[in-house]
């Protein structure tokens, strides 16, 4: 890549953090439907032609937000783990998520949360069917269904990251780490017990 390619692709990646900035504090601040695109472009001082290179609206920024951030957390899977240890990263998710806990709540005000947990659910459950697809050498010897598991792994993590927000996180990310596994892993495991990996 060139020294030019380089820098445009420094400044687009600028730009676009400054517009999940922008876009973050306005929802902290006012109701999600009243925010407009000339209020993210504002507050990010980025140029509205600038903006629609990149996003379609509002909502399409705040998704591939949304979406990166699951690409990331869906990285850290220890899918070398699946038998035995610990490979979903609750502590990893629950801990980056307790700094956005405003965030999560003026999410919630706004009526967005729903929609974005249950978008996150059916990607991690795509996602972890693909891997679990991937590592299972023998699927016949599935106790469960492979689309089954790979839905309950991922609503499982959503119903427990949701219930913790709720409730004002009264348990540290590592302790919900441990409970998770604590009650999810074995039945997850129990499905998967005569599988080759």
């Amino acid at each position: 890549m060139s020294a030019q390619a380089k820098t445009i692709d420094r400044r687009v990646l600028k730009t676009k953090h400054s517009l999940s900035k922008a876009l973050i504090e306005l929802i902290q601040e006012k109701h999600y439907d009243s925010i407009t695109v000339q209020d993210v472009i504002d507050r990010a001082n980025v140029g509205r032609s600038t903006f629609y290179t990149h996003f379609r609206d509002k909502e399409d920024l705040l998704m591939g937000d949304w979406k990166k951030a699951l690409d990331f957390f869906l990285k850290q899977f220890k899918w070398e783990n699946l038998k035995s240890g610990r490979f979903v990263p609750i502590a990893e998710l629950f801990a980056h998520l307790k700094d956005f806990h405003p965030f999560y709540r003026a999410l919630v005000k706004s009526s967005k949360i729903e929609r974005l947990f249950n978008n996150g659910k059916r990607y991690f459950a795509e996602i972890i069917e693909k891997e679990l697809d991937s590592h299972i050498i023998d699927k016949t010897s599935l106790s469960v269904p492979l689309p089954i598991l790979s839905n309950y792994l991922a609503e499982e993590i959503f119903s427990q990251l949701k219930w913790w927000l709720d409730n004002n996180m009264p348990y540290s990310a590592r302790e919900m780490d441990d409970t998770f596994h604590q009650l999810i892993m074995p039945g997850f495991r129990a499905s998967i017990k005569n599988v080759e990996i």
